[in-house]
């Protein structure tokens, strides 16, 4: 798993750099998100630009990153690719995390409608 943290004004932001959050990864996946959000700012953006599928097992990985970083701080998402915005979609989970079309248009605060 290869996730990639840089900070962006008062963001954090986590670029996973892989193409697949599944049930191969996902425990991976949560162990380095935590150890990357020990210290952090209150909004913490997850970039998925690059991943291209996410099963059940990838959701309840960032789920599970979300739960980490509450109540104190956010998790948002973005960048999220068709299959894993229908993902979101079918699970209602784009009514659970706030979704950005991009990095970019969420370090300028616009949010996208993810239904």
């Amino acid at each position: 798993m290869n996730l990639q943290a840089d900070a962006i004004g008062e963001i954090l932001v986590i670029r996973v750099c892989e193409p697949r959050i599944d049930a191969a990864v996902a425990v991976e996946f949560k162990d380095m998100f935590r150890e990357m959000a020990v210290e952090v700012p209150p909004r913490v953006l997850l970039d998925l630009s690059q991943v291209d599928f996410v099963d059940s097992s990838g959701l309840g990985a960032i789920v599970a990153a979300m739960k980490h970083l509450a109540p104190d701080r956010l998790l948002e998402l973005a960048g999220l690719t068709p299959i894993v915005e229908k993902v979101f979609s079918l699970t209602k989970m784009d009514s659970v995390f706030p979704i950005h079309a991009d990095v970019a248009s969420a370090c300028g605060g616009a949010a996208t409608d993810a239904s």
